[in-house]
């Protein structure tokens, strides 16, 4: 089972850092039981994983969204989303 770990030394043994960022939401799970809609919950889910993957990439999380949301009504290309993607982006700060 640890083939993986064995081969590629640089991989962790464990999965705390997996762990850690989904515990607000395991925590939080009586209090989402009660969405309105399966509608709802998937933009919820969609808004999470927005957040989360914006902390995994060093983003703050409300700085990137608010640099994000500015620049999307302008983008044409593909290469204009991709910018956006928070492992392109430059580092974001709350101000």
């Amino acid at each position: 089972r640890l083939v993986r770990y064995v081969e590629g030394g640089h991989l962790p043994i464990d999965n705390n850092r997996a762990e850690n960022a989904i515990r607000p939401f395991v925590i939080g799970r009586k209090n989402w039981l009660f969405s309105d809609t399966p509608k709802g919950a998937t933009a919820s889910a969609q808004l999470y994983s927005l957040i989360e993957t914006a902390k995994a990439n060093g983003q703050e999380p409300y700085a990137w969204l608010r640099y994000i949301l500015e620049r999307l009504p302008l983008a044409n290309s593909i290469e204009d989303f991709e910018a956006l993607l928070p492992w392109n982006c430059p580092p974001t700060s709350a101000s």
